[in-house]
């Protein structure tokens, strides 16, 4: 008995190993002919020839394939907020929200119709996968590839699926052959996604019927319609403050027409009835104390086209890029040349800054009106040029395109590195007597002779008994220190020479933070301080600014700007007060 237990523990390693052996080659041989008996069945399919029309009408009968049109599968998605009486729209909806709980491993599904996604495991989707590959039925990535290789949602198969169908419906037309698998195949699938199949059948309806309104109705369909709307509140404080406390609006309407895709045609109508302060007390609006809604056609909501232009750029390879620019009525500087101002800038709109001064370098004010401009984009250097006349429609002596107020402007950009933009500028101008430096042309706004946009009046107002001409240099710059956090510098300085009276020099120059993002997204915490143009020669303090606001966006399309702006000696003056200017800006957008 001894010895006998003695040769089963010896023969028993030797059993287990060949045990181990034969139950690997049975598993083997088994995938073997498995693997065999997939290809063998493959190459053993035989084409089937749908020439007869009895035979396909029938098998067409039984596709149904006429209840969605073709489409391309690219992620799509349902319609998160639509809400859906019909039980089998609200289903198809669920299907989306994925990962809300788990099924435990005993919790197995039986079906595909109750899985919320369909899995690269699951049979449904090697199926599609086969069909789409041999069919050629979805095109939705640029190499015109299917990749399989992660889960669908049932909405997304769905929409492959019907893809498919209309493929090998298309094809059954034709009389191209297919495989009488895949139509068992397809016919399966149909059944398993019924509920979807029927509810994309139902939205792609619905979304033909939209389309077909929104072609019918359309305003245009080489035009859109921008528009804002500024809401203000604003009163200057101070010692010889008189003003009282305003609240107007200004408006803009803007369309944008395109004729090749990237020309763009801007016709922009304005109407406002905001006007700058007094602050001195003598009568005269201070052009220090501008704000960007005072910058308008005329007064009481008059109606007016304040600019009309047409934009068109020249491409010549990837990296070299002329932008052409022709303004018939309005144009500006800033329209075509890079101001370096991130944040602050916006056009003079009403979700930047809320003076004209801390928005650009004031040598940018300097001309405006009719002409022309281009930009030429050379990687990380820009190199702008161009001419504007102020009174180009004007036939009388005087005026005109080239005898009239102009400028011709020069600048050239440079960005070393991705968060830094330099730039220099060089304005030269002519003035008809009465008109003021700072202008913008005479346009935009309605201050009167001798007033402009932006600096003191005794710059721009200088010998204006006579014609001048001015020769100006800026420099500007910013540098976006972080995603949050970024900084803005300008500075100028010009000589005016009156014909038959003195010259005279100006200086002006400003820095500022800005804080984007702040609090929420779109939000700009700004903070602005500098010198507003003023006579070099001139006595009296020089005119300082310091500007800060918080532009908080409501929604998409509204935001709020609260803002204090702080002027000492606004006009220069000897013994001139300091100024405070209080405003709440709300702007529309749409």
């Amino acid at each position: 008995m001894f010895k006998i237990l003695w040769k089963s523990l010896l023969v028993s390693p030797a059993v287990l190993v060949a045990a181990l052996a034969f139950s690997s080659g049975a598993k083997a041989a088994e995938d073997t002919t498995k693997t065999e008996f997939k290809l063998n069945a493959t190459s053993e399919i035989e084409a089937i020839s749908l020439e007869e029309n009895s035979a396909k009408d029938t098998t067409k009968a039984e596709f149904n394939l006429n209840a969605a049109s073709s489409m391309q599968l690219a992620q799509a998605q349902p319609d998160a907020t639509s809400q859906n009486s019909d039980p089998t729209l609200n289903q198809l909806d669920n299907y989306s929200n994925e990962g809300q709980g788990s099924r435990s491993s005993e919790d197995q599904v039986t079906s595909v119709n109750e899985l919320k996604d369909v899995a690269p495991t699951e049979w449904a989707y090697e199926a599609l996968r086969s069909l789409v590959e041999r069919y050629g039925c979805i095109v939705g990535y640029p190499d015109q590839t299917y990749r399989g290789n992660r889960a669908l949602t049932r909405w997304e198969f769905a929409a492959g699926l019907n893809a498919c169908m209309n493929t090998m419906e298309r094809l059954i037309q034709e009389n191209v052959a297919v495989l009488k698998e895949d139509v068992d195949t397809l016919k399966r699938l149909m059944q398993e996604f019924e509920a979807e199949l029927a509810a994309l059948g139902a939205r792609v309806d619905n979304l033909e019927g939209r389309v077909a309104f929104l072609e019918d109705n359309q305003f245009s369909t080489t035009t859109k319609l921008q528009g804002e709307v500024i809401f203000a509140a604003t009163d200057t404080f101070g010692e010889d403050d008189n003003t009282q406390t305003v609240f107007g609006d200004r408006v803009r309407l803007t369309l944008n027409t395109s004729f090749t895709g990237e020309d763009r045609l801007v016709t922009r109508l304005a109407a406002g009835n905001l006007e700058a302060f007094n602050v001195t007390g003598d009568g005269a609006l201070e052009p220090t104390t501008t704000q960007t809604f005072n910058l308008k056609p005329g007064d009481n909501n008059d109606v007016a086209i304040d600019w009309l232009s047409y934009y068109y750029p020249l491409k010549f390879g990837d990296d070299f890029t002329i932008n052409t620019y022709v303004a018939a009525v309005g144009g500006i500087w800033s329209d075509i040349a890079p101001t370096s101002n991130p944040f602050f800038e916006d056009f003079d709109g009403g979700n930047g800054a809320l003076s004209t001064f801390a928005s650009e370098n004031p040598i940018f004010r300097i001309g405006g009106g009719t002409g022309i401009a281009a930009n030429f984009d050379i990687g990380p250097v820009q190199v702008t040029g161009g001419y504007l006349a102020s009174n180009a429609a004007n036939p009388d002596e005087g005026s005109g395109l080239f005898n009239g107020d102009y400028a011709v402007l020069g600048q050239l950009n440079f960005s070393p590195i991705e968060r830094v933009e330099l730039g220099a500028t060089f304005v030269h101008s002519y003035h008809k007597a009465g008109s003021p430096i700072f202008s913008l042309g005479g346009i935009g706004t309605d201050a009167g002779p001798g007033d402009g946009v932006v600096g003191t009046r005794a710059i721009n107002n200088f010998n204006d008994g006579f014609d001048r001409s001015t020769i100006n240099v800026g420099l500007q710059g910013s540098f976006r220190i972080t995603d949050a956090i970024s900084f803005s510098a300008f500075g100028s300085w010009g000589e005016v020479y009156a014909r038959g009276g003195s010259d005279t020099e100006y200086w002006t120059y400003g820095g500022g933070f800005s804080f984007p993002d702040l609090g929420k997204e779109g939000s700009v915490l700004g903070i602005f301080a500098g010198a507003q143009p003023y006579r070099g020669d001139a006595p009296g303090d020089i005119p300082i600014h310091v500007e800060a606001f918080y532009k908080y966006q409501l929604t998409d399309n509204i935001s709020i700007t609260p803002g204090v702006i702080w002027l000492s000696n606004p006009e220069q003056e000897e013994d001139g007060d300091d100024a405070f200017v209080g405003t709440i800006r709300t702007t529309f957008t749409f």
